[in-house]
């Protein structure tokens, strides 16, 4: 155990900071460009291929969407390790994840280094704009990062309950088991936020003070899921095997709390049929009800714009509960 508490950090070079680089800095009638952001050069290639064929969206599009909302995304990504899914060939194509930063890379990439069975593995973390760009433009349409940051990789200072609907679940009842958890952790005195995942389903997610190891995190969502299972019968299921799954419950995946596991994160971009975005709400909207094709690749920026980050007080370092209470 030990040897994962924490990540040899390897930093780049001081930079001065300047404005972000706008939107329109990314052409829509090149192949390829490189643009120059910190004082960094970063390449962006392949921008006119079609990454959702049916919408007509391209690879330039969804760099475009990152570069808009990088003010609100970067500070949730920062300083934790990134695993990468890769879609080279655009959302209904195939994929495929990688953990070590891909090699030749810019000298400006900070990685954080994991022990494994393996050995340590260098993750690439995204720490700012020119970063962030390089690796959507390896093909990662969503963002994963670790749930602890580098400097402690297994005492993460969130926890959250992945809420995955059954093949005949309809969403309605993805935010009736969302409104039972928050009910719940609000019971508890734990602060929750929720977001939608991009797919099918919600994350709910805690923020807690740094302190409990990534197992005992794990521990305590695992037994607040069976308990919910066990009150809500009708609604939810914490049933980790998926052959003894009901396909009408809402399954509580309290293992996605486990070490080396990754949920897209906020805002984030998935490779979802309309191109959903991972977007933080309101309980208020939650309890109202939503589809979750309202948020998109083509218009979250105007809600972020118009609502702010939501997901800000998983930042704070007030208002973080004291998991350990209940360890």
């Amino acid at each position: 155990m030990a040897a994962r508490r924490a990540g040899a950090r390897t930093r780049a070079p001081a930079r001065t900071r300047l404005p972000p680089v706008p939107a329109g800095a990314i052409p829509r009638d090149l192949k390829a460009v490189v643009l120059e952001i910190e004082g960094r050069r970063v390449a962006l290639s392949n921008l006119q291929k079609v990454f959702w064929p049916k919408l007509g969206i391209t690879k330039g599009d969804l760099l475009r969407y990152y570069l808009e909302v990088a003010p609100v995304l970067l500070p949730h990504v920062r300083d934790r390790a990134m695993v990468m899914r890769r879609y080279p060939d655009g959302a209904e194509g195939k994929s495929f994840f990688m953990k070590r930063a891909p090699e030749p890379r810019p000298d400006w990439i900070e990685v954080c280094g994991i022990a494994h069975a393996e050995g340590k593995v260098p993750y690439p973390m995204v720490q700012d704009l020119a970063s962030l760009l390089w690796l959507v433009n390896l093909g990662c349409i969503d963002l994963n990062q670790w749930y602890a940051r580098c400097d402690a990789v297994d005492r993460p200072d969130y926890l959250h309950f992945d809420l995955d609907p059954g093949a005949k679940v309809a969403f309605a009842q993805v935010l009736e088991a969302a409104l039972i958890v928050h009910e719940a952790l609000d019971g508890l005195g734990l602060p929750s936020y929720a977001k939608t995942t991009g797919s099918r389903g919600m994350h709910v997610y805690v923020p807690i003070v740094r302190g409990p190891l990534q197992d005992d995190v794990w521990a305590f969502a695992k037994a607040l899921s069976h308990e919910l299972a066990a009150r809500h019968a009708a609604v939810v299921t914490a049933e980790y095997a998926t052959a003894r799954r009901p396909a009408n419950r809402v399954h509580l995946d309290y293992n996605q709390n486990g070490w080396g596991r990754t949920l897209a994160s906020v805002y984030s971009v998935r490779p979802s049929p309309r191109a959903a975005v991972s977007m933080p709400v309101t309980w208020s909207e939650v309890a109202r009800g939503f589809a979750l094709e309202d948020f998109r690749l083509d218009n979250a920026p105007a809600r972020i714009r118009r609502r702010g980050d939501l997901w800000s007080p998983l930042l704070a370092s007030r208002g973080r509960a004291r998991l350990d209470r209940f360890l």
